[in-house]
């Protein structure tokens, strides 16, 4: 069993590295990565060149705590994509580039995403 879960790390990590290979976040035009446990759902944008988080979002933020949104959910993904890309705009950014990582583009990311482009981001 242990070498099953090896190789299954393994795998994650050679697809979100074939993703991130291709994608680098500038100040002007940061990456907007995703993390998805089992419970909650992560969001942030990060500038490569100085390698600093510039804006963290999540389900286990001050302000999502308690809502009908702390839990990973479509949902709760949608407030998060309206969220960073408000936060966004306050930081005077408008494009991004999107990092998917190791998850596919569908479900709970996709909506993440969309939600994001809806706001105002481009990307």
């Amino acid at each position: 069993m242990e070498n099953r879960l090896k190789n299954r790390d393994a795998r994650r990590k050679r697809r979100s590295m074939r993703v991130r290979k291709n994608v680098r976040g500038t100040s002007e035009k940061p990456r907007l990565t995703i993390f998805r446990s089992n419970k909650h759902l992560l969001a942030q944008l990060i500038d490569d060149e100085k390698q600093t988080t510039i804006i963290g979002i999540g389900t286990m933020s001050k302000d999502m705590k308690g809502s009908t949104h702390s839990k990973k959910s479509k949902e709760a993904a949608k407030e998060i994509g309206k969220r960073i890309a408000q936060d966004a705009k306050k930081k005077k950014i408008e494009s991004i580039v999107f990092d998917r990582g190791a998850y596919k583009y569908h479900g709970i990311i996709a909506e993440l995403a969309d939600a994001a482009r809806e706001s105002g981001l481009k990307f």
